[in-house]
């Protein structure tokens, strides 16, 4: 294993980057002067890169995988520095693209030097480093943001990307057996239809949760990083509860990852309140789910043999275009819903607020605070702290103002919970279309 986890490291460190900066998003929104829809280009960029990249990136390391995992690496590391200089959105983008151009490579070469060092473990090895990536990246970039910065989030992975450069002595120096063009099976479409599937429910099971804690819930990035732990440390459990369930069928493995994937976004979309405590069963479910159907589908994707690496090299493609279109198709609808629940939330409040025991004259400056509030936040769920701090009630009337802030807060929650509510559906629907091509996997492969 010590062998292996450099280049485990590797491949680990590229794909959480595709989730690492999702607690900053509203960091960066607010910094940049973005919109919800535009800074969700910072996560749809370096999917597309890293799935156009995917083909060319694993040619490019089965030809040579050291000196292609060293050159990915290096560029990566320099795209890292770059976005944490960037001062400006459209350099923060051609950051992310190169990231996503450069990982691929690395995420390619990682498995061709993983396939030396221990063929009948690499792919294990390599699908699991993904999944823990992905799932780990959210939480790290969380904490990382609030207690530096956005910028030093994007700085500190340079030198970890160089940290992975001694996977470049994994394996033997004999070259790996090729198949000939012609020996080469067919694409494995079922595999990698439902694996794009199940992407864009993970994608979704991310990006939404934590911009619902950080932008509907109004946690802080750091607060946000711990409450989405639950997913990671429950990914960590899937293997073992495979082997609990006895589940050697891989089929059914990512057929039961992908019921608990939906279930636990259907859960999340039906949530009674804004607690973190009632977030913490769905996650579990779509911790568990995400470990079995990801490892799952990337086992039937990509069998023992002379092509596994460019079969790995669809997977990384099927894998991250699926994040691309759950991210596309669910970002309008949440910004729309977000908008919905506006007017009926400004209304609410407005109600809360003339009920509220202060003077007319407190009532006025408080209104005219909120209102400029919900203007300059744009769409989004609003800060509240300089609104109450320009009311000036006095301190004899401070425990009417808590209560008045208490019950506004309540509506705001109510209206940041049900904003996510359709998009958590749709996103558990993505997660059911999955089974369709797993079942299809049922029927054609053996048990394994």
């Amino acid at each position: 294993m010590t062998r292996r986890l450099p280049a485990a490291l590797a491949a680990g460190l590229v794909l959480a980057d595709s989730s690492i900066v999702t607690l900053a998003l509203p960091e960066i929104l607010g910094e940049l002067d973005l919109t919800v829809a535009e800074v969700a280009w910072v996560l749809v960029s370096f999917n597309v890169a890293l799935a156009a990249a995917a083909l060319p990136g694993g040619l490019l390391a089965r030809r040579g995988p050291r000196v292609a995992l060293a050159a990915g690496i290096v560029v990566f590391a320099a795209a890292c520095l770059l976005c944490a200089l960037a001062e400006r959105f459209g350099v923060l983008l051609a950051g992310r693209v190169v990231q996503g151009i450069a990982g691929a490579v690395v995420v390619a070469a990682a498995l061709e030097l993983l396939l030396r060092a221990d063929r009948p473990r690499a792919v294990g090895t390599w699908a699991t480093a993904g999944v823990l990536g992905a799932a780990v990246g959210p939480a790290a970039g969380g904490v990382l943001t609030d207690v530096l910065s956005w910028q030093a989030m994007f700085a500190l992975q340079a030198p970890v990307a160089l940290l992975a450069l001694p996977a470049v002595a994994v394996g033997g120096r004999a070259a790996p057996v090729r198949a000939a063009p012609e020996a080469r099976p067919a694409p494995p479409v079922a595999a990698l239809a439902a694996l794009a599937l199940a992407s864009a429910a993970l994608a979704a099971a991310l990006f939404l949760l934590v911009t619902m804690l950080i932008e509907g819930w109004r946690h802080s990035p750091a607060a946000a990083a711990g409450i989405v732990t639950v997913m990671p440390a429950s990914a960590l459990l899937a293997p073992w509860v495979a082997r609990a369930v006895g589940a050697h069928d891989v089929a059914w493995r990512a057929a039961s990852g992908a019921v608990l994937l939906a279930g636990g976004l259907a859960a999340l979309g039906l949530l009674p309140d804004a607690s973190p405590w009632w977030t913490v069963a769905p996650q579990v479910l779509v911790g568990l789910g995400m470990g079995l159907v990801v490892t799952g589908l990337t086992r039937l994707a990509v069998p023992d043999g002379p092509s596994a690496g460019h079969d790995a090299s669809l997977t990384i493609l099927a894998r991250h275009a699926g994040v691309v279109a759950g991210l596309l198709l669910l970002t309008p609808v949440f910004t729309a819903d977000l908008e919905a629940q506006q007017e009926p939330t400004e209304m609410a409040g407005l109600s809360e607020l003339l009920d509220a025991p202060l003077p007319l004259t407190v009532k006025v400056r408080l209104a005219t605070a909120l209102a400029d509030a919900v203007e300059s936040a744009d769409g989004r769920i609003p800060d509240l702290d300089p609104a109450f701090a320009r009311a000036e009630a006095g301190p004899e009337r401070a425990a009417a103002l808590r209560e008045l802030r208490a019950e506004i807060d309540e509506q705001l929650d109510r209206a940041g919970t049900e904003a996510f509510s359709r998009s958590f559906l749709v996103a558990a629907a993505f997660a059911l279309l999955a089974l369709v091509p797993i079942a299809v996997l049922g029927v054609r492969r053996p048990r394994r």
